[in-house]
């Protein structure tokens, strides 16, 4: 699709005011201030998970504890963290990176940008919009509040596996708050998804047909059927724990008959088309970025839709590959591991068309166009580690060590952080009107680069060594490697205050963007930065 083949949408018309209040941004139908809103609301949470990691390593630095059971007074108080407190810190991580930082941030852009890209005035449900993200921060909210209460938060994981969830391990109500702010998130991830589904299927300008639409909004209608389908499923595994917890229902205790492997399934239906929901949008940004700044159209785009088709196809069918040490079936086992390599297959098909984009093409090395590349590089590491944990002979040996903690790092930290970074800097002069610096941009990249690969490239080694995930103390064998990843991590969690210092700076203070700074064939490089209130003077017609 190319600029010349859409109507003239540069006119500034009706924006909105230009003073917005609390009351403004709680009541706001606007799809573009509730995206900027999502994208303010997972940096937020980004940054408590992120210090919820730096407590974990800190801990792990050396052999021996280093934080737990040492009190420490600040002023009149006297602090003293148990093992326990390692335990909460690991499980509230993980939850807070995935639900509250991953999933809002591409929520986020999709909010922004989908409308635009599509030709639409806005999403099809503007105020089931405000609600489903006025119910994130709340649920994030709520599971913070869990540290307060008797018995602290839950520490069973992020995972939660029953017998971990019992109220003889997980006792007060810290763990059902976890389940409440479960529930909450689904919830506003469920409506959110039929608003990307019946907007792309529904509201595309005159002459956009389904396979003329970006690979973004590809990407994000994908997504919201993953979310459409398997949100359900964790919401269903989440409230059976609940009623196991305090009504007396035996789903999954032994005691009364159930049985706990039973969640594992449940929960895993869920959770790895998760995986993809944290991903396939990032597919959709590094497409965008990678095609912009190689000045030549997508290689394969046909090609590409498909392959995500599939892959959130296969995504939903390999679910067990997490669960083969539970005493499965062999057969099961061989069923899962054949369906795991083939996602492999669609996997591949992008990456070898995200080269053959770039190859002979005009590269222009922009800060977002090195996240892009750098993610197609290290997203396929966590793939081929992931080819690995899914042969079953294997996993025997690796299952729950560091080694699994590499893999899914590799996957969501190299895979989705990145990409979202790539998408962040390529759309923020639309988004703000002015561009971020490129010089600020490339050493956040660069050290982002070089501390991501300290950290968590030596724990496929400390996995491979044996290190079990999930404990406090080690045996001194592992002391070097873990005192490198402590380095890289804090060195990684530093870095990041450059991308804050850059996006705040550069909306005040950035040079002047322009309609479209990068030379960008898409329709939402076709209207003023910021866009006006209602995208387009009259719906634009694709020819």
């Amino acid at each position: 699709m190319s600029a010349e083949a859409i109507s003239d949408n540069h006119g500034h018309h009706d924006h909105a005011p230009s003073k917005k209040g609390f009351m403004y941004y709680l009541t706001t139908t606007n799809h573009k201030d509730i995206g900027k809103m999502y994208l303010l609301t997972a940096l937020n949470f980004f940054i408590i998970g992120g210090l919820f990691a730096m407590f974990i390593r800190a801990e792990l630095a050396e052999a021996g504890y280093q934080l737990l059971n040492h009190p420490f007074s600040v002023g009149p108080f006297t602090f003293s963290f148990s093992g326990e407190f390692f335990n909460q810190m690991t499980a509230m991580h993980a939850t807070f990176m995935i639900f509250f930082a991953i999933i809002p941030a591409f929520i986020g852009l999709g909010n922004f940008f989908v409308p635009i890209m599509i030709g639409s005035p806005d999403m099809a449900f503007p105020r089931l919009n405000n609600w489903s993200f006025w119910i994130l921060p709340f649920s994030g909210l709520l599971m913070l509040l869990s540290f307060f209460v008797p018995g602290g938060a839950p520490g069973a994981g992020w995972t939660s596996y029953p017998p971990l969830t019992s109220a003889a391990y997980s006792p007060g109500p810290g763990m059902d708050m976890w389940i409440l702010g479960i529930h909450l998130a689904g919830a506003s991830s469920i409506l959110g998804s039929i608003n990307f589904i019946v907007t792309t299927l529904n509201m595309r300008a005159p002459g956009m047909t389904l396979f003329k639409m970006p690979l973004f909004v590809w990407s994000m209608l994908v997504t919201a059927w993953l979310q459409l389908i398997a949100t359900p499923v964790l919401a269903g595994a989440v409230t059976m724990l609940l009623t196991d917890r305090n009504f007396g229902t035996s789903f999954f205790n032994m005691a009364g008959g159930g049985d706990p492997v039973l969640y594992q399934h449940i929960f895993w239906f869920y959770s790895h088309p998760a995986v993809y929901i944290m991903i396939l949008p990032g597919f959709g940004i590094i497409s965008e970025v990678i095609a912009t700044f190689s000045r030549k159209p997508l290689f394969g785009y046909i090609t590409m839709v498909w392959a995500i088709i599939g892959i959130a196809v296969l995504g939903c069918l390999v679910w067990a590959h997490h669960m083969f040490t539970v005493g499965m079936d062999p057969r099961a086992q061989m069923m899962f591991m054949a369906m795991t390599f083939l996602i492999g297959v669609p996997t591949g098909i992008k990456v070898f068309n995200w080269l053959a984009t770039m190859w002979e093409g005009v590269l222009e090395f922009t800060t977002s166009m090195k996240f892009a590349i750098a993610f197609v590089g290290l997203f396929t590491i966590g793939g081929l580690s992931g080819i690995v944990c899914a042969a079953a002979p294997v996993d025997y040996q690796i299952h729950d060590t560091y080694y699994v903690v590499a893999h899914i790092h590799y996957v969501f930290f190299a895979g989705s952080f990145l990409s979202i970074m790539a998408g962040v800097y390529y759309w923020f002069p639309k988004m703000f009107g002015r561009l971020m610096s490129e010089k600020m941009g490339s050493v956040h990249f660069w050290l982002t680069f070089i501390f991501m690969n300290v950290t968590f490239f030596p724990m496929h080694f400390l996995g491979l060594m044996g290190m079990p995930r999930r404990i406090p103390d080690y045996n001194p064998v592992f002391s070097d490697l873990n005192l490198l990843c402590s380095i890289g991590a804090f060195g990684l969690g530093a870095t990041q205050i450059l991308l804050i210092i850059n996006a705040f700076w550069s909306a005040k203070h950035g040079k002047l963007a322009g309609s479209n700074p990068w030379g960008g064939h898409t329709l939402e490089w076709q209207v003023s930065s910021p866009p006006p209130e209602h995208n387009f003077e009259k719906i634009p017609v694709v020819k």
